[in-house]
């Protein structure tokens, strides 16, 4: 296969960064153009709400790379200027600055844009983290405010929970799952996590959701939950999730569903790839579609993307890898946690906030968690590759017992 004589990349965030990298490694000359929503050189998403919210770091030391590495990628580098329409037959982008960039290949790495609750956006003091202006003006806020409510009780909004309780801050989680992170998770685990927040001091409200936000004179003072109840605070994040970036593709010819519709190879349409949080395809080992959204997600599939680009033909099979951290805590997941999946310690002790959890359905190893473990955790990620039996995993493990989710 002879390589393209021009590559686009439509989003400059990690997984677009990756593509554009793996592409040079692997000896591709040809024309690379990076094309950027944002002002900002790319720069990496997870600190935002830790400790770029905590202050612990600087905004700048987010970088990706410096400039000096960048340039040397011999890449056109377009910031500040959001892509707005797809011609996939054409395979041209045009820009909200009038710019029409065509090339032979479009990797769209246009990652995801947070869920807003109703009228949010006309109050001062309601926020959603997403980009590095997001993680300032929420820190601005929680250094000048006193009670919290986080809106959202999975990965974001804990994290976000945890750093602003850290900062001195009154804390409130609001959301509909028992436990905090119970979709990522289970029961089980999530439990602990509940009482890790819970010895903290941040407030529970969980299986209850919010309908809407209170405010006075423009500025929020408070969320109103289903039953009619009002939550106090001045200052307000709303975490409920996020879509898929591709509004602007309606148009594009492309097949859209929950993110944009690849085959096993990431491809979306010939000449056309998407990696990162928008990326749906069809993972082979596991017979059915699939999106992630996480940051080795991202960098795996960009990898993979380039060598297909370049002529590998290689299916995209990962095991998911994802990963937290809350207070002191470290938390790592290898694998799938299915929602009714049998769970078992087999390292450790939670009471310790130190152990391994193999989870199983059908008698197989699907998945993997680490609480503060992350060795060994990796040690048993091999069983979820090797598709080991569950029952001969946990067999003779002097731990608690298995229970279901």
């Amino acid at each position: 296969m002879t390589a393209p004589a021009s590559v686009l990349i439509v989003g400059a965030s990690v997984g677009g960064l990756t593509v554009a990298e793996a592409l040079r490694r692997e000896g591709y000359a040809g024309k690379l153009t990076l094309l950027g929503a944002e002002q900002h050189l790319p720069y990496d998403r997870p600190p935002l709400s830790k400790k770029v919210l905590a202050g612990a770091v600087p905004p700048e030391r987010t970088q990706l790379r410096t400039p000096a590495a960048l340039d040397q990628l011999s890449a056109e580098l377009i910031l500040g200027d959001p892509a707005t329409f797809l011609d996939a037959a054409a395979r041209e982008v045009q820009t909200a600055q009038g710019r029409h960039l065509h090339a032979e290949v479009i990797v769209l790495a246009v990652g995801v844009q947070p869920r807003h609750l109703p009228a949010q956006e006309s109050l001062a003091g309601v926020h959603v983290l997403r980009t590095l202006e997001d993680s300032i003006a929420l820190r601005t806020d929680l250094l000048a405010g006193s009670q919290l409510v986080v809106v959202g009780e999975g990965v974001l909004g804990t994290e976000i929970a945890a750093t602003a309780r850290s900062m001195g801050l009154a804390v409130t989680v609001v959301g509909p799952q028992a436990v905090p992170l119970q979709s990522q998770l289970g029961l089980q685990a999530g439990g602990y996590l509940a009482s890790l927040h819970t010895q903290q001091g941040v407030q529970l409200r969980l299986g209850c959701t919010a309908q809407g936000l209170v405010g006075a004179s423009g500025r929020v003072c408070g969320v109103r939950l289903a039953g009619g109840e009002v939550l106090p605070a001045d200052v307000v994040v709303v975490a409920i999730g996020a879509r898929p970036a591709t509004g602007w593709l309606a148009e594009s010819g492309l097949q859209l569903g929950d993110g944009i519709v690849c085959d096993s190879r990431c491809r979306a349409s010939d000449g056309i790839y998407a990696v990162g949080d928008a990326a749906w395809w069809y993972h082979e080992g596991l017979g059915t579609g699939l999106r992630l959204e996480n940051r080795t997600n991202a960098v795996e599939q960009g990898m993979l993307v380039a060598g297909n680009i370049l002529g590998k033909d290689r299916p995209y099979t990962p095991v998911p890898f994802f990963w937290t951290d809350q207070f002191e805590d470290k938390i790592q997941v290898h694998g799938f946690l299915p929602a009714h999946a049998e769970v078992a310690i087999v390292e450790g002790d939670p009471a310790q906030r130190k152990f391994v959890a193999v989870y199983g359905s059908h008698d197989k190893v699907t998945g993997v968690l680490g609480w503060n473990m992350m060795k060994e955790a990796r040690q048993y990620r091999q069983r979820v590759v090797d598709g080991a039996t569950f029952s001969s995993t946990v067999a003779g493990v002097n731990a608690p017992p298995s229970v279901a989710q």
